[in-house]
């Protein structure tokens, strides 16, 4: 049974040229970070790190030492610069080994898809002791070793993978999550969400300003792992815009 009162967390290490030169823009964060939440793990950083070896090693020791879980996306294809299991073997002080049945189920993928090769086989690499994360989509699984789960950079795979993980980690309540909106300009009103937010245990209210249709506007997001506390907070806030002559909307504008 999970400790609910523990906050467990997360990190994610984005890795690739193709991220960090524009060419590519990443998804994953987004989705790994709404999943974990479900799953009641917060994510607590990202680091995006280039097809290096030495930067790979650092931010996963750097990472998983310091987070309950990190999870790694991409550089785990059949090319030469899909480094990232050598990366993270040698960040764990193990060897490569080819696993048994990740080359069983791509040996089963490539059947009919003109066989398996070595570039095939790459995808059937992994640090010395780990065990395979399903992959539905293409074939070549996800790994796990101790808290470090190497997912794919492709993001329809990675959520296929995150799919197989659900509820398989340790993790607290789900962070819960309300939107109160208003037309006011965020710093007019910086002291009315900070004392609301001080007067409520186990909430954090983030402001989110945007300019629309000509007019200044934010809208403030009221999480929480208590329902009752979001309602409370949500009520509270509202209360206190309207108290200074503002319009407030729940959910969000």
């Amino acid at each position: 049974m999970a400790e609910t009162s523990r906050i467990w967390t997360a990190a994610v290490l984005v890795i690739g040229d193709e991220i960090l030169s524009g060419r590519t823009q990443d998804k994953n964060v987004t989705q790994i970070a709404a999943w974990l939440n479900v799953q009641g793990i917060r994510l607590r950083e990202v680091r995006i790190v280039a097809d290096d070896v030495d930067a790979i090693v650092e931010a996963v020791n750097t990472l998983r030492a310091r987070n309950d879980y990190l999870f790694t996306t991409g550089g785990i294809g059949p090319t030469h610069d899909d480094i990232t299991v050598d990366a993270v073997a040698q960040a764990l002080g193990v060897g490569v080994v080819i696993h048994p049945d990740a080359r069983a189920i791509l040996e089963g993928y490539y059947a009919a898809r003109g066989g398996l090769n070595d570039a095939r086989l790459r995808m059937a690499r992994v640090p010395d002791g780990a065990s395979l994360i399903p992959n539905r989509m293409s074939g070549a699984p996800g790994i796990q070793l101790g808290n470090v789960y190497i997912m794919a950079g492709v993001p329809s795979i990675t959520a296929g993978m995150l799919d197989a993980l659900t509820g398989t980690l340790e993790g607290g309540l789900p962070v819960l999550s309300a939107t109160v909106g208003c037309w006011v300009a965020e710093s007019e009103i910086a002291d009315l969400l900070a004392t609301t937010e001080r007067l409520h245990d186990d909430c954090q209210i983030g402001s989110y300003p945007f300019f629309r249709d000509g007019r200044v506007g934010a809208n403030f997001v009221i999480r929480s792992t208590s329902a009752d506390i979001l309602a409370d907070v949500s009520t509270a806030l509202i209360a206190g815009l309207t108290a200074q002559g503002r319009d407030a909307v729940a959910g969000g504008i």
